[in-house]
């Protein structure tokens, strides 16, 4: 039996207290509205309306019930309105990965952004390597994160990718830095600082093979998760390192340098599981490619660099695959 239909018919008609302009209103034949009540009443085993008059009228059971069933009819209206907002993606909880390295000013935006647009949705954030989300996303512990390219997953579909350039952080006091720009040859003999592999195994590989490519083979590969440890290493001669411009900001004691022919961009997706995606891993997406193209204001005394901006946006395609 559909309870809560024949419910929203007897509401109908104990509120008009005629059949036929019941059934008139919600656009029924009279006789099928009819039956609807005679059915409820056999279901509860009830009359719900006294008709052995000319008008007809609510028995004590009906009064009863009457409010009863407006009562239900508002919990199924708001339950249908929740589960409609978990399937849009604008409520419940959303597990999210983000790497270590992102800066506190972006953090904040996105969070910010996330709640302004979708303000029933609980973002569980965590902090994680592009290795650690794919292998969370995977075993579905995960429901969106924010990766390094490429990644070799054909069970993951990609947002919109976003590009930052990298160039070379040296000591202000290497003899390398009076240099306006570098080639990736010119580093031959400096140690490389890099992420250890594990953390994003397709990114480790490519921006060594790179190198390779534009004649720079590093004495020595050192590895370095956070940022404040590689600008420790950098300042303390025990190798070079690749990072954006911003990086390098809020330390005096280093330089930025650009490479020749721009060869190294970090490229960063939103990624999410292909099999029963969460309903708000695409609008996480979204609004992650927005705030990651905008570039981080650069910190009060220190001017924002003149070269144009470093960051783009680029349209990957939803489909699986390796993201490369």
């Amino acid at each position: 039996m559909d309870l809560v239909r024949h419910l929203r018919y007897f509401v109908v008609v104990a509120e008009e207290l005629h059949f036929s302009r019941a059934a008139e209103l919600l656009g029924i034949a009279q006789p099928p509205l009819s039956q609807s009540i005679q059915r409820l009443e056999r279901e509860l085993g009830v009359e719900l309306f006294d008709r052995s008059r000319r008008q007809v009228d609510l028995t004590p059971a009906g009064r009863l019930l009457l409010g009863e069933a407006r009562a239900l009819l508002a919990a199924e209206e708001r339950v249908r309105g929740l589960m409609r907002m978990v399937r849009e993606g604008t409520l419940g909880t959303l597990r999210a990965g983000v790497p270590p390295e992102i800066p506190a000013k972006t953090l904040q935006t996105l969070l910010g952004r996330l709640a302004e647009r979708l303000p029933g949705l609980d973002v569980d954030l965590q902090e994680l390597t592009t290795g650690e989300q794919v292998r969370m996303l995977t075993e579905a512990r995960l429901d969106v994160g924010l990766v390094h390219h490429p990644v070799d997953a054909t069970d993951l579909r990609f947002g919109p990718t976003t590009r930052v350039r990298l160039g070379v952080v040296l000591p202000r006091a290497s003899p390398l830095a009076a240099a306006d720009h570098l080639a990736l040859a010119d580093l031959t003999g400096h140690d490389l600082i890099l992420p250890p592999r594990a953390t994003a195994p397709g990114w480790h590989d490519h921006l060594l093979d790179v190198c390779r490519q534009h004649g720079f083979t590093p004495a020595r590969v050192r590895h370095a998760r956070n940022p404040e440890f590689v600008l420790g290493l950098v300042l303390a001669g025990r190798g070079i390192a690749f990072e954006p411009e911003e990086a390098t900001r809020r330390e005096p004691r280093v330089v930025w340098r650009p490479i020749a022919d721009h060869p190294l961009h970090r490229i960063v997706s939103a990624a999410w599981p292909a099999p029963a995606p969460h309903p708000a891993a695409e609008h996480f997406a979204q609004i992650a490619a927005e705030t990651l193209d905008e570039p981080s204001p650069a910190p009060i005394g220190i001017p924002a660099p003149g070269s144009a901006r470093p960051w783009n946006i680029v349209f990957a395609p939803q489909a699986a695959g390796t993201g490369r």
